[in-house]
This record gives structure tokens, sequence and C-alpha cells, in this order.
């Protein structure tokens, strides 16, 4: 079984614009893909550092001299970086997708495919899982998880089932959970609805949104002027978060103007949304909701 699968390989690369010898950051490790392919393009005096907050990840380090691989969330990228005698970097790419190895593997808790215990968590070190969410949230945030992160608009009544199944017992698995939501899961909408809530409850326990932000937010003082991100998106929440930081600068709101109507922003896009073609879609189910965007440090 194949770890992960990179999605958009050449084109998030070639984002990056890479300089033989220049340092990059791959923030999201996974099976290695990306990385390697950043590898082949870097000379001997090149540099490349990655991140992975999943354990499972780090057995695929790459044997290389020029390579370090850091086993931490990569909302802490700025921190870790100077922890490595690293200030600045030419280029920092992201794949916020799960990987195909945490879907794959049914104990994780990540598919709706398999009957699993509730867990969903990337660092399994973690103490906020799945069950948490489902068995001890109360039925306010519990609706917030499934209307915000879900977007689901039956979110409410969703978390008043749950409150209510949970009086018969706790709710361990996915089966379980699938159970006390089935009258939500119409037959012609079960996978799309299972997928929203999964997402919503994955997104909630592994503090998705709020890590994306500080990520963004490190992002103008990683990079060194001309530096690159190159960002791969697969929902709307993040691709929301993603495109407006990269056109203002802010996730909410507009840039303060000076008197002649004018804003600084710390980054600009380079070229536009970018998507896998239909032969990669083919290959690749997963990278059906990719969208790939790349940016440039003023």
């Amino acid at each position: 079984m194949e770890y992960h699968n990179p999605v958009l390989l050449t084109e998030t690369v070639e984002g990056l614009n890479i300089k033989p010898d220049g340092i990059y950051v791959d923030v999201t490790f996974g099976g290695g893909g990306h990385s390697k392919e950043i590898l082949k393009q870097l000379g001997p005096n090149g540099k490349l550092l990655a991140f992975d907050q999943d354990k499972d990840a780090l057995l695929n380090t790459i044997d290389d001299e020029r390579f370090t691989l850091i086993n931490e969330n990569f909302r802490y990228v700025r921190r870790f970086l100077r922890f490595y005698g690293v200030k600045q970097v030419d280029g920092v790419l992201a794949d916020f997708g799960v990987s195909s190895h945490q879907f794959d593997v049914a104990e994780r808790g990540f598919s709706t495919r398999f009957e699993a215990d509730l867990d969903m968590r990337m660092n399994q070190d973690d103490s906020l899982s799945a069950y948490h969410v489902v068995n001890e949230y109360d039925e306010e945030q519990i609706k917030n998880v499934l209307f915000q992160y879900g977007e689901l608009r039956q979110a409410p009544l969703m978390a008043s089932v749950i409150i209510e199944e949970r009086k018969n017992g706790e709710i361990k698995t996915s089966e379980q959970l699938k159970t006390a939501l089935k009258r939500f899961l119409n037959h012609k909408k079960e996978n799309k609805v299972l997928a929203q809530i999964y997402q919503a409850i994955r997104i909630e326990v592994n503090q998705e949104i709020e890590a994306l932000k500080e990520f963004l937010q490190q992002t103008p003082d990683v990079l060194v002027k001309g530096g690159r991100l190159s960002m791969i998106s697969y929902h709307s929440l993040e691709d929301r978060l993603v495109k407006r930081f990269i056109r203002n600068g802010l996730f909410e709101g507009e840039p303060e103007r000076d008197v002649f109507g004018n804003f600084e922003v710390p980054l600009k896009k380079v070229g536009g949304l970018i998507v896998p073609s239909k032969e990669e879609v083919a290959k690749n189910n997963r990278a059906r909701s990719a969208k790939l965007r790349i940016a440039e440090k003023l």
C-alpha cells in the first residue's frame, strides 16, 4: 500500500521556483513525495527541512544529508526552523490534506469506509480525539463543530440527536456514530453527508483551522524577499483562508489604507488557481477537490 500519492506534484514543486542552493520547507511531509521532488532539484549546497506531526510519517524519512525531518505540527514552523538555525527560507510547500495512509489504516478512524474506534488524531500523542468530541462536548459545541467545519444545515438537529443517543451509553465507534445519525443519511447523499460529518470532527480534533491561520501568519517572516509559498487546499474553509491571506494578509476585514487609498500586503499571488487534470483525478480520486495557490513574498 502506498503511504501517500502526492497531488499536483509537478505543479506544486514548480511553483517554488527552486534555486539549487536554496533552503526549502515541506511542512506536510507525509510519504515524502513532494520532498523527494524538491531534493531532485536542489544542488549539493541546497537544504530541505520537513515537518510532520504524525509519527507514522517518520518511517518515510529520506537518507540525504541535505534533508532534516521534524516531528512537529507546522503551526510551529518559525520556532523549529530557528531551533535548527534557519531564520528564513526560499520556499515553503504545504499540502493540507489527510494522507492516503491516514485514510487507509482503519484503526486511525479517518475513513467512513471502515468500522473503527472514534479517533482521527493526526498526532497520536494528542489528548483530544473524535471520541472526546462526540461524547464529551455539550450540544452547543457539537452543533458549532458540525455547522462551522462541516457546513451542515442540520447541525442543530444532529447535535441534539447525538446528545440523546449518549443517554443510552457512549458512542465509541464509527458504526455507532453512523447508527445514531442514520436519519440524516439518505441513500443518495449518504456518502456526502458522512464525509461532511467526518471532516467537521477531524478539523476540530486536529485544530486544523487554527493551525492553518497560525502557519499562514508566520510565512511572511519565514520567507526571504522573493521566496515562494506553494499550498494545496482540499475544502472551501481552507481555500478561503489561503486566498484571503494571499490577497490582503488578513483573514477577515480589509487592511488599513493610507491617505491615498493604498495598502501594503506581505504577499502577491503568482498565476491563477491550479487544479488537477482529469487524468490525475482518474488515477488518484483524492485529488478531485485539490486547489493549488502560489504566492511570493514582496
